[in-house]
């Protein structure tokens, strides 16, 4: 559950960096963070984690950091995709690696393997990989149906 909090929460960073660039506000953002948080429960349970470790600090609380921080590369990548550039750009102008775009593929693979919907992690998959844009996906994830975020 460490683990995969660790490195799932960089991809929810990228897409609320999304949520920023877009100009969404910070409502949408904390959606974004919220609902992360219950896809990476979601699937760390499928995994075989305990779901209350995303309830702590290598869940929640390194995912608003990491979602918060202008000092975050990951969700610096989502700011510049919702800004409108493209990842390679992004990503050829940066020092540091951004973990989330890698991760974000095997996310996606994780979720299918294990029959888990992982919205915000396919929406930021079709960002990057499939040139979406950001103002849709944001759009497609905030008029998804309520579901309850545990």
């Amino acid at each position: 559950g460490v683990e995969l909090g660790g490195a799932l929460k960089n991809v929810i960073a990228i897409g609320a960096g999304v949520v920023d660039g877009a100009g969404f506000g910070d409502n949408t953002k904390a959606a974004i963070i919220t609902r992360g948080i219950a896809e990476m429960t979601r699937l760390g349970d499928k995994m075989g984690a305990l779901p209350r470790t995303f309830s702590g600090l290598s869940g929640v609380g390194d995912l608003i950091v990491t979602c918060m921080s202008k000092h975050s590369r990951n969700r610096h990548v989502g700011e510049e995709l919702g800004r409108g550039r493209k990842l390679d750009d992004i990503l050829g102008e940066m020092v540091m690696v951004a973990e989330g775009v890698a991760t974000c593929r095997s996310a996606v693979d994780l979720a299918r393997k294990h029959h888990t919907e992982m919205a915000i992690f396919s929406e930021v998959y079709n960002i990057m990989f499939n040139g979406k844009e950001p103002h849709k996906a944001t759009e497609d994830l905030m008029s998804r149906s309520i579901k309850g975020e545990h």
